[in-house]
């Protein structure tokens, strides 16, 4: 084992907290505490970026009032998703898709405005900004199961339509709205299985070695 490793208790804890994230739909309302918000977000912040470019931006909202436009742009992206979802529209329509206004904090996680003179590492894969989005929305992700702070990651909504309703800069783009907050449990496992909307394929089926499609 390298010298460099955790102590036993340490890596399982952070296998634990990998294991028992969940998207989360369903929320118990009250707080999150300003210094624990704190923590989640420095967490975020603290994610790896190509060209250490830091493309994210985070938007807290907390206007009851804009949280419930943003509420109203998912919907009407819901029913355009069961639209296009054809005979499984209905199965759809069945999901809890948000928490939007159950949960205790709503976060807006965006790329920032003026990429393009960012071309370290996004030269050839300019979509690196958005991977390096993901790492910071997944830190605080991971962070906020460890504080036993569930969180949703939305995408249904029409990205200009965000942009426009939240004052962004032209270039800028939202990515995902966030719902974080306490919950009253965990799902044992993601809820699109519990729902028998889709089930989890083993890793053995996602693993190649030396070329595509050989194992």
């Amino acid at each position: 084992m390298s010298e460099h490793a955790y102590s036993d208790a340490e890596r399982a804890a952070i296998y634990r907290v990998i294991g028992e994230r969940r998207d989360m739909r369903h929320f118990a309302g009250g707080d999150i505490a300003p210094e624990v918000l704190g923590r989640l977000l420095a967490a975020a912040h603290q994610a790896p970026s190509v060209g250490l470019m830091q493309p994210w931006r985070f938007i807290r909202i907390s206007q009851r009032e804009l949280r419930g436009r943003i509420q109203a742009l998912v919907e009407q992206e819901r029913v355009r998703t069961a639209e296009a979802l054809g005979e499984r529209s209905d199965d759809f329509m069945k999901l809890k898709v948000e928490g939007i206004s159950d949960c205790a904090e709503v976060l807006v996680a965006a790329l920032m405005d003026n990429r393009e003179p960012h071309i370290f590492g996004r030269r050839t894969l300019p979509e690196m900004d958005l991977a390096s989005l993901a790492c910071a929305i997944q830190n605080l992700w991971l962070a906020a199961r460890a504080e036993g702070l569930g969180m949703g990651w939305v995408s249904l909504f029409e990205p200009q339509a965000l942009a426009d309703l939240l004052g962004m800069p032209a270039g800028a783009k939202p990515v995902a709205v966030l719902c974080l907050g306490p919950v009253t449990e965990f799902y044992p496992a993601p809820m699109l299985v519990l729902e028998n909307w889709a089930e989890q394929r083993p890793l053995s089926e996602m693993l190649y070695e030396n070329h595509w499609g050989e194992r």
